[in-house]
């Protein structure tokens, strides 16, 4: 049986009533780890204090970004609508503590920063009302029927940038289409990733000429050089080691950093996007083909991919019978010789990936669903530029998206 958009609402509301304080409690459990999560509860609930635009200042834009990909993957964007309008002032909410820390990287005085409402109906009510922003971007595919809803009632039009939708993802949504039609409807605009995700987000209920194909910006995205200079010394390669690299120059003054002796150098072989679930096969199959071979065996560099893991992981490393490194205990000169005769090294740290991937001589992106910052940079270390320039222009195209809103809403058309 066919279940119509307002009995699908009403379904979805009682179900938001019912988990609410099962939703509440995990937030409050998973701040034992990330005490962020247990900070912006008012904020949750739709309650913000918000001074008013003064008179000549730029417009108001909220950026939804849910955590750690889709805020740095946001940055060239933000810069872009920066230029475009210098008095830009940014409402910034995430809803995870990694991508609450990486949001304060985007901010400038003035800005605004915090956490989404949930998706009931008076959250969502009070935080338009709160923070009147002059329109809306959500990041990748942060659509929720409430939040959607009352943008539209409150007159903010909504633009769904950097978006992407699988095939299983459209699948599930379809499952309620009385749910899902209306609420992807409501958007203003979809910067889709790809052709692919064009044409399941029109499936999805988005009118076609609401949609265009804008590339990704991840593709933007440019590692720190010194971040991979710090890679390549912890390897050694940077003093033309096994790789035969050149001496790396560093963008910011750092301490000369350990090289491994001759003895020591072992190849590094990476595992990124390392997710629950996948500890005991993936770590079961390595000590299988690698654990016998003696001195000559390979490193293994094990990145999870949520902080909240990294205990968890390196129990796991140990119960397999592997000696650990980790990489939060290394001094400033990096690894010493003894981090070298350990048989893997735990990447526990936040915001080294491109140091990883630089330290590596084999990177795979291990998980199951591959998380694309990693598959990004695995493939630009083997591509070069091309990988790059084939999605060059993403944050021009979709700042551009944006601003076409704001300049419908300021000529009195309709979103």
């Amino acid at each position: 049986m066919m279940v119509g958009p307002h009995a699908s609402l009403a379904l979805y509301n009682a179900a938001w009533t019912a988990s609410l304080p099962a939703v509440l409690a995990r937030l409050w459990w998973r701040g034992r780890r990330e005490p962020a999560y247990r900070q912006g509860w008012s904020q949750r609930m739709g309650h913000w204090s918000v001074p008013p635009m003064s008179v000549g200042d730029g417009p108001r834009v909220w950026l939804h970004a849910v955590s750690l990909g889709e805020t740095r993957a946001a940055m060239p964007l933000v810069q872009a609508l920066r230029a475009q309008w210098p008095g830009l002032q940014l409402l910034l909410t995430t809803g995870t503590a990694t991508g609450f820390a990486a949001g304060l990287d985007l901010l400038m005085p003035g800005d605004l920063h915090g956490w989404v409402p949930l998706d009931t109906p008076a959250a969502t009510r009070r935080f338009f009302a709160a923070t009147r922003p002059d329109v809306g971007v959500l990041m990748e595919t942060e659509t929720w029927p409430n939040l959607l809803l009352q943008a539209q009632a409150a007159g903010v039009p909504m633009v769904l940038a950097n978006a992407r939708l699988s095939e299983r993802s459209l699948a599930k949504g379809l499952r309620w289409p009385g749910l899902t039609r209306p609420m992807m409807g409501r958007l203003s605009a979809v910067c889709a990733q790809t052709e692919r995700d064009a044409h399941h987000l029109e499936q999805a209920g988005v009118p076609a000429a609401r949609i265009q194909v804008s590339g990704n910006l991840k593709y933007e995205l440019h590692p720190s050089q010194a971040l991979l200079d710090r890679g390549r010394q912890w390897s050694g390669r940077a003093q033309g080691g096994a790789s035969g690299l050149a001496p790396a120059t560093s963008e910011m003054n750092t301490p000369r950093l350990n090289t491994p002796p001759p003895q020591a150098r072992r190849r590094i072989v990476m595992a990124a996007s390392w997710r629950e679930g996948e500890d005991a096969p993936l770590l079961q199959a390595w000590c299988a083909q690698v654990g016998g071979r003696g001195n000559a065996r390979a490193l293994l560099l094990l990145v999870p991919r949520h902080p909240q893991r990294f205990d968890e992981v390196h129990a796991a490393l140990a119960a397999a019978g592997l000696t650990v490194s980790r990489r939060s205990t290394w001094g400033p000169e990096g690894p010493a010789e003894a981090d070298w005769q350990a048989d893997a090294w735990l990447g526990d740290t936040v915001g080294e990936m491109p140091a990883y991937y630089a330290a590596a001589d084999v990177a795979q992106a291990l998980s199951l669903a591959l998380n694309i910052e990693d598959h990004v940079l695995q493939q630009a270390r083997s591509a070069g530029q091309a990988w790059v320039a084939a999605h060059a222009g993403a944050a021009q195209r979709q700042a551009q998206a944006v601003a076409e809103r704001l300049q419908s809403l300021s000529s009195g058309a309709k979103a």
